[in-house]
């Protein structure tokens, strides 16, 4: 960041300019040529999808600032005029570098192991052929090409859709003005259309396959050039709850509308001659700002479609995540948690352990009642089939869908009408709050009576983001814990008053106030005892008065350790302020998603995990919980975890007071935290394999003894 960019406040970083050195993190390590290149390949595209959604959610917002005449500066410094400007600035430079790693090390990386991308040029007779057929008989009747005259007006291009801008003049005529057409990419196909040739994988992207052929578009014309852009819209949702009688087709509708909304970016490629650009520009009424010239195919994040190419070296080396020991060794998820309660780690603990949790309560008899958040979920998630099926055998089931979960807005619409199809008590949750908390309880009917057991968690009840990103989970049947669970469903439910828990945090009741209590109360122990410390891993530090409640830590001599993925505007290491307070971050190859909090307490430690973030969204927006460890083995295991972390030399970066990240000094041993746990795991497998077998070979021996 240059020093104008970052000298703007003496207490924060800005938020956006902190998530764009976030996303220079996913840069490096598609630059990191100690990645396997199909992985770097996915890092690429990674780079590209975050931008599009920063784009269209915190760009959006910042150009509707501007365009209202809104000149307030931010706690940061920064009005959002000046916030578009070095948003410009910073980007620029690193697409670039974006494109500067894909063209001249990706690409013939991806070459050198027999995946080729082919101009259609580079085509034989027979290949071009072949295309010809594809493009007449597939292709050709999906296009309509739009005439750019006074009489058709531009085309509403639907967001993040590529097109093209078309040259043709027509040769016959004594005056051969040239025209413009506009031709949108149809998205319903491949956008690498594989050739089949020799062993080798090969492609050809469809823009070139339409390019080359779009002269049968226009017949008796003549196509002089053809060019690629790309439009990114406003994708925020505006919601009136309050006024909304059916919310779920208020969402339905809304998500429709915003395929056209506002244009907060526009991508062409780089030779795009200047007489085209400026029609463009001038058509699509466009800042300087917005614009971003390519040099190679627009959209990388596309590329993410090849990384299910079979070539097994060029990724990282695959594990089988760990059932945890408490579920292997006993038939039924219940007896294991009466047991005692048990710790997940996602992925290296199988998401499996959730997904049976709920199959087991849909199956057993005993079950009468399961209850469950669900904020992003896949679309063949086996939890949604045990809830259906759970509804069908006639247990209460009931779903609290979170309709407004970005950019799942259409797929939870979708899960929340099958529900309600199959008899599941369907509610979306608390007007004008996000439902983010991650919990399922299940009411059991047992010997002694009704006994509940209960799933929380720090994410999403989705396997497929289960196997790429990091998080914690916790199975009990604690009582308090429980109650708290029942008391919260029934605020989300119905119109329960209910907001004091006994062993929950929950947002946007408490959170803030409670986790600011915990910072005092650690500078309390700090002056008596000397000893206070604060260790937590989030996504996100941003609320003001939780920053500024650290700086007072700090200032008292406490120490602080955040492990923060993502943005982060506490400026860590400066003199007087923050020099007690470090901040890390680490982008590998699992997302960072897990939260824990840990205060010191005077050598007996306090730990909390959760949902939560520390962001006023999350305190002030959403439904959240934190919630704490008190299964002393436990806690101890997910600090040793944590500290983990903090000794990773490999994929961590540490934070500097001037807003840019460096990293660890490397030391003799080299630590990459997610690759030790992976390690770690496979040991601890295999050691609990031979172990069963031993059990095995005895049980067998006894038999034949007998």
């Amino acid at each position: 960041m240059t020093e104008e960019i970052l000298k703007k406040s003496e207490y924060f970083f800005n938020r956006e300019l902190s998530w764009i050195e976030f996303n220079r993190k996913v840069l490096e390590e598609a630059a990191d040529k100690t990645n396997p290149l199909l992985e770097r390949l996915k890092f690429a595209s990674i780079f590209s999808t975050n931008l599009d959604e920063f784009f269209m959610i915190r760009v959006s917002g910042l150009k509707r600032q501007v365009k209202s005449g809104i000149n307030e500066e931010s706690s940061d410094g920064y009005t959002a005029a000046d916030q578009r400007d070095a948003i410009f600035n910073l980007l620029c430079p690193m697409v670039r570098e974006q494109y500067r790693i894909f063209n001249e090390e990706l690409i013939p990386g991806l070459a050198e192991n027999g995946i080729h991308f082919y101009k259609y040029s580079d085509l034989n007779e027979k290949e071009k052929e072949k295309i010809e057929n594809y493009f007449d008989n597939e292709i050709f009747p999906v296009l309509t090409p739009i005439a750019l005259d006074n009489v058709h007006p531009f085309p509403n291009l639907v967001n993040r859709t590529i097109a093209l801008a078309i040259k043709l003049i027509d040769p016959d005529a004594e005056i051969q003005d040239e025209k413009i057409s506009v031709l949108q990419v149809p998205n319903n196909f491949p956008r690498f259309h594989q050739l089949k040739k020799d062993s080798e994988i090969n492609y050809i992207l469809l823009e070139e396959i339409i390019k080359a052929n779009a002269y049968k578009l226009f017949p008796g014309m003549k196509i002089m050039e053809s060019y690629a852009f790309r439009i990114t819209r406003n994708a925020d949702l505006e919601l009136e709850e309050e006024e909304a009688d059916d919310l779920l087709t208020l969402i339905a509708e809304e998500v429709k509308k915003r395929r056209l909304g506002i244009i907060v970016r526009f991508q062409v490629e780089d030779e795009i001659p200047d007489d085209i650009f400026n029609l463009l520009v001038k058509d699509l009424a466009l800042d300087s700002n917005e614009i971003y010239k390519i040099k190679g195919p627009l959209n990388l994040g596309d590329l993410m479609n090849l990384y299910s190419i079979d070539k097994r070296h060029l990724k990282y080396e695959g594990f089988a995540p760990r059932i945890t020991s408490s579920f292997r060794e006993e038939d039924s998820i219940f007896k294991a948690i009466r047991k005692k309660d048990v710790f997940v780690h996602h992925p290296f603990y199988s998401f499996s352990s959730v997904s049976e949790f709920i199959a087991q309560a849909a199956e057993d008899p005993n079950v009468f009642a399961i209850k469950l958040t669900l904020y992003r979920t896949s679309g063949d998630s086996p939890i949604i089939k045990s809830l259906i099926e759970a509804a069908e055998n006639g247990k209460q089931v009931t779903a609290i869908v979170e309709l407004k979960a970005r950019f799942d807005e259409e797929n939870n619409i979708i899960w929340a009408r099958e529900l309600e199809k199959a008899g599941v008590h369907v509610v979306y949750g608390i007007s004008g709050l996000k439902t983010h908390c991650k919990m399922a309880l299940v009411v059991r009917r047992e010997d002694k009576g009704m006994n509940r057991y209960l799933h929380l968690g720090t994410g999403n009840y989705n396997p497929t983001t289960a196997k790429i990103y990091t998080d914690f989970g916790l199975f009990t049947c604690d009582e308090d814990f429980c109650n708290d669970a029942s008391n919260l469903f029934n605020y989300l439910t119905g119109f329960s008053k209910f907001t004091t828990y006994k062993k929950l945090i929950v947002a946007p009741f408490s959170m803030r106030k409670s986790l600011i209590k915990l910072i005092e109360e650690e500078i309390s122990y700090h002056q008596e005892f000397g000893n206070g410390y604060i260790l937590a891993k989030m996504n996100s530090l941003v609320d003001d008065k939780t920053i500024m409640k650290l700086y007072s830590a700090s200032q008292m001599g406490v120490k602080a350790d955040l492990i923060v993925r993502g943005i982060c505007r506490l400026k860590p290491q400066v003199p007087g302020l923050s020099e007690n307070i470090n901040v890390y971050s680490i982008v590998g190859r699992f997302l960072e998603h897990s939260r824990a909090y840990m205060f010191n307490n005077n050598g007996k430690p306090v730990l909390y995990l959760g949902s939560a973030d520390i962001m006023e969204r999350n305190f002030d927006r959403r439904m959240e919980i934190l919630f704490p460890i008190e299964d002393k083995s436990i806690k101890e295991d997910i600090i040793e975890i944590i500290q983990i972390y903090l000794k990773d030399n490999v994929k961590t970066r540490v934070l500097a007071n001037d807003g840019t990240y460096y990293r660890k000094a490397s030391g003799e041993e080299l630590i990459n935290a997610q690759e030790y746990l992976v390690s770690k795991v496979k040991k601890k497998s295999q050691t609990e394999l031979k172990k069963e077998h031993r059990k095995k070979v005895k049980k067998h021996k006894l038999k034949s003894i007998g």
